[in-house]
């Protein structure tokens, strides 16, 4: 066949190159879940982020419905794949989209241990590399750490090394969501001195250093107002990795705002407790002094923080920030989030804003180490994260009108630089014998667009592995159910 492309722009499919779509894409109806993603011109997606794989656990813990930090479930899925070839086994020919994945460290370390605030045994760390070496020599891209989630935040320097360690071995990239992404956050004891964020960056070149290892801290985020002035020292850190030999990278999504757990907010020792002692008057106390103190540091309150699912019942709440709620409720802004907290089982989602500025995006997206990367997923409930929408497109709309990168490097930082750090076989290029992962735009309407209209921009046509999935608005929903391949590497 011969299709008329006249006029138009012709792209390798863009590969997301953070994402958490592995949770989705073994759902008994993925489509729904990756439809907005192929809107936006997107075919691949490095998964498995956060320490968060779906993966990567011992078949018969007795932890398994704690593996997702509460932040994703195997709800309404096909099966339970506790290790990656299963997983890929899974999906391959049988999911709408294209899917490497990361082996999570929270998964494996959940699988061994629960979630107790405690070093691992021997026998338990033993197992939790074990799981994690199985991941890779079993086609998983890498490791990813999550250390603002339980129960990678009671991960020691020494644990965390091994796993660099792991990585190097293996060849393959360790991604990091840091203990902070803020000037002051509830991951360190004292909120003065040193800023949050740079203690947590201090960690990570701690555990990486003299390390022949790809690093990729994950996304470049400055939670609260005050903290977008530490934005220079922390690039300045990744750069100051690459000279002392790290090879170091970040990724970065085209928004202001994102997605987290409710009690991402929360202390490690406050975390750790029972329900019966996080009421306790004494501990409850604490916590606030500390929250207000934070709060004051940061630049970042309630107003910031949207819910967007509580769980069953509590449907009245969604799309309100925590201030709202306090105001509906007659309570103090604190109590209102405990008790929005307690309402969810501490396992409520929110959208939080302040993470960054466009004048941040415009400046990071500019820098010769950065991947794209969306870092977004379809919820079945509550308010959705904007990103599924046209994150892509965005970076495009600021190239094309001067505030981004230039259109060829723009285009290469969603698709064969991500394809070359995590070694993606036949992927990220238009060459003969690669996949026919093709998008096709076009440059006026990307350029012309408004975005953040919940809707995607400028995408004319889709191919997957050869496979026409969008043409224009129309997605072929048969096509495309099974269009997608496990990309093992």
């Amino acid at each position: 066949n011969i299709i008329d492309l006249d006029g138009k722009s012709i792209s390798s499919g863009f590969i997301d190159a953070h994402s958490h779509n592995d949770w989705f894409a073994v759902k008994n109806e993925p489509q729904k879940f990756f439809e907005p993603f192929v809107r936006q011109g997107i075919t691949s997606f490095i998964a498995g982020n956060c320490g968060l794989s779906s993966m990567g656990y011992e078949k018969d813990t007795p932890h398994r419905d704690k593996v997702g930090a509460g932040l994703f479930h195997n709800d309404n899925a096909t099966g339970y794949y506790s290790s990656c070839e299963e997983f890929f086994n899974a999906i391959d020919n049988n999911n709408p989209l294209n899917i490497a994945t990361m082996i999570g460290n929270c998964s494996a370390r959940t699988s061994v241990g629960g979630y107790d605030n405690r070093p691992l045994t021997d026998d338990e760390e033993k197992r939790m590399m074990t799981l994690l070496e199985d991941g890779l020599n079993e086609g998983a891209c890498g490791i990813s750490l999550g250390l603002m989630y339980e129960p990678g935040l009671y991960s020691s320097k020494a644990e965390l090394r091994k796993i660099a360690q792991l990585c190097s071995k293996h060849n393959k990239p360790l991604s990091a969501h840091a203990r902070a992404l803020s000037s002051v956050s509830m991951s360190y004891a004292s909120p003065v001195g040193r800023s949050h964020i740079l203690r947590a960056m201090d960690e990570l070149v701690d555990v990486t250093k003299g390390l022949d290892v790809k690093f990729q801290y994950s996304h470049a985020i400055f939670i609260g107002k005050k903290s977008f002035k530490v934005k220079d020292k922390l690039i300045e850190a990744i750069d100051k990795m690459r000279e002392n030999g790290v090879d170091a990278m970040f990724d970065l999504y085209a928004e202001v705002c994102g997605v987290s757990i409710i009690t991402v907010i929360m202390p490690v020792w406050y975390q750790a407790m029972s329900k019966a002692d996080k009421n306790k008057p004494f501990n409850k106390l604490k916590f606030k002094v500390l929250a207000n103190i934070s709060k004051t540091l940061l630049g970042f309150g309630f107003s910031d923080i949207v819910l967007a699912e509580l769980g069953e019942g509590n449907e009245q709440y969604e799309g309100m920030t925590v201030a709202d709620v306090a105001k509906k409720l007659g309570m103090k802004e604190f109590d209102a989030y405990c008790h929005m907290c307690e309402i969810s089982n501490y396992k409520g989602r929110v959208n939080m804003y302040q993470y960054s500025t466009p004048e941040i995006i415009s400046s990071l997206s500019k820098h010769p180490h950065v991947l794209y990367m969306t870092d977004s997923w379809v919820e079945e409930k509550g308010v959705q994260n904007v990103a599924i929408h046209d994150c892509f497109p965005k970076f495009i709309h600021l190239s094309l009108n001067g505030t981004g990168d230039t259109m060829e490097n723009t285009i290469r930082k969603m698709t064969g630089a991500v394809s070359d750090r995590y070694m993606l076989k036949n992927r990220g290029y238009l060459k003969a014998g690669y996949y026919s992962d093709i998008t096709v735009f076009d440059e006026d309407t990307m350029k012309n667009a408004t975005p953040d209209q919940f809707k995607s921009f400028g995408i004319e046509k889709v191919f997957v592995n050869g496979k026409l999935v969008l043409d224009g608005e129309t997605l072929d929903s048969t096509t495309f159910a099974t269009s997608g391949k496990a990309m093992r590497v």
